[in-house]
């Protein structure tokens, strides 16, 4: 059942903090304009960077061999990523010959989640109802129940063991007769599963460990039963001898089943699945049951990232590589996955930059119109002594800031284009003025025209419909 707590705040509290907002809001007013303006000068500096990189790269036929001409050159080139670096996790003893080894680690907690709904009363007092309601989840992070408002949740989160996330990196990645750079490096994403490979004494001393924490806050649990192999009974030949073809099939599909079965159990056995720690493929989880979840449980994930074939595009610096420096000082280089052609990689950065710009542009205008909300949302709050006027009021002031908040943005970005790009925005302002000069003036003209026309045709008519 939800929890629910109620506040009131009184009304020149209310107005006391409306007339604070207007600071805050002056400051959101003025990041969203800087916001606005810097997009724009991002955007146009990616753009020229990236048609020169466009126009300069090189394609490396053969990354395989070093070749002393391409020195310094910006180059697009395909080779598969390889290492002989091993990598180790030393708190589970496990570890790969891998680019990359990744730890995440995992709870199962209770989440606290609140709704609110606020209520003006005549006086200009406010309501505030929270409603909190409370699920399990998988949380990337142990959650402080002792804080839950509910007192029926307080206290209730435990967990059965804590870890870090952990990332580490092969320092020796080859391309071809090439190295790869640290920011190179970190870009491959051919992630797959670690199989683990834990050793025994580890598994028994971390499910002991597990056991300690889980029956200190659950209690004494009754051990599972463990399976045993399913006994098939033996029959004997001379009976066997009078059982028809048929009959005798039956028995033989049933002993392949019980065969199954038993050497299924054999291979779990071999997984060194404990009855706190449980292991299968890349998963290591501390709990009783991995597919019944509870409070405190704790799930570990281990993956790596293999050799893969993946294309680059940088500068070519001795036996590695360095960013691109187009002439506005913007640095540029990428890795891909797979094999791709260096116009392909940059109209892709070319989409991504346009994505980009158009993302900040509509988080900038929001920005500007929440602050010029919060400049004048003292108005409204002023006028709470009365909802229904409050409402009314707090409507046209939410409009109002709107529309000034997109005309100011509309605004900012114009001059941010004369700035940056003056002969487009001076090209776009000369056909916008003839266009205006057209249908304000020359349509005016011909409005006066077909009018002049209809009316000689209208006298032409007369004389003969009389």
């Amino acid at each position: 059942m939800a929890y629910q707590e109620v506040t009131t705040t009184g009304y020149g509290t209310r107005v006391g903090n409306s007339f604070k907002a207007i600071g805050s809001g002056f400051l959101l007013f003025i990041a969203g304009t800087a916001l606005l303006w810097w997009n724009e000068g991002r955007a146009v500096k990616t753009e020229k960077m990236l048609d020169e990189a466009g126009s300069a790269y090189v394609e490396m036929e053969n990354p395989n061999k070093k070749d002393a001409s391409l020195e310094g050159e910006l180059i697009c080139g395909t080779a598969m990523a390889t290492t002989e670096d091993s990598l180790s996790d030393a708190q589970f003893g496990i570890g790969a010959k891998a680019i990359s080894l990744r730890r995440t680690v995992e709870y199962y907690q209770w989440v606290e989640h609140a709704q609110e709904k606020k209520e003006d009363k005549l006086g200009g007092k406010e309501v505030t109802t929270t409603t909190y309601t409370y699920t399990k989840e998988w949380v990337s992070r142990p959650i402080e129940s002792a804080q839950f408002k509910d007192p029926v949740y307080q206290n209730k989160n435990m967990v059965l063991t804590t870890y870090d996330d952990e990332e580490q990196y092969a320092e020796n990645v080859s391309w071809g007769a090439y190295k790869l750079s640290e920011s190179l490096i970190h870009s491959i994403s051919s992630r797959e599963g670690l199989e683990l490979a834990m050793a025994e004494d580890l598994l028994k001393q971390l499910d002991k460990s597990t056991q300690t924490a889980y029956e200190r806050f659950y209690g004494v649990q009754k051990q599972q039963p463990t399976q045993q192999p399913v006994q098939q009974p033996v029959i004997p030949d001379t009976v066997r001898a009078l059982l028809s073809d048929s009959a005798k099939a039956v028995l033989d599909s049933i002993q392949a089943v019980n065969d199954s079965i038993n050497k299924a159990m054999a291979n779990a056995e071999n997984k060194k699945d404990l009855e706190y720690i449980h292991q299968a493929s890349n998963v290591l989880y501390f709990g009783r049951v991995p597919g019944s979840p509870e409070v405190g449980d704790v799930r570990v994930t281990f993956e790596k990232v293999v050799p893969a074939k993946v294309t680059v595009m940088a500068v070519v610096d001795g036996d590695s590589f360095k960013p691109y420096k187009a002439k506005n000082g913007k640095r540029f280089q990428t890795l891909v996955m797979g094999k791709k052609s260096g116009d392909e990689i940059i109209d892709a950065e070319k989409e991504a930059n346009n994505m980009f710009l158009w993302i900040l542009r509509l988080v900038g205008v929001l920005m500007v119109i929440g602050g010029l909300k919060g400049i004048f949302g003292f108005i409204e709050t002023i006028l709470k002594v009365v909802p229904f006027i409050a409402g009314i009021f707090g409507w046209g002031v939410g409009v109002v800031c709107t529309i000034v908040g997109i005309v100011w943005s509309l605004i900012i970005i114009a001059i941010a284009w004369l700035f940056y790009r003056p002969i487009l925005a001076i090209c776009l302002l000369a056909i916008a003025a003839f266009l205006i000069w057209v249908f304000a003036f020359k349509g005016k003209d011909k409005l006066k025209e077909l009018a002049a026309n209809a009316r000689n045709k209208n006298v032409a008519q007369t004389p003969e419909s009389v």
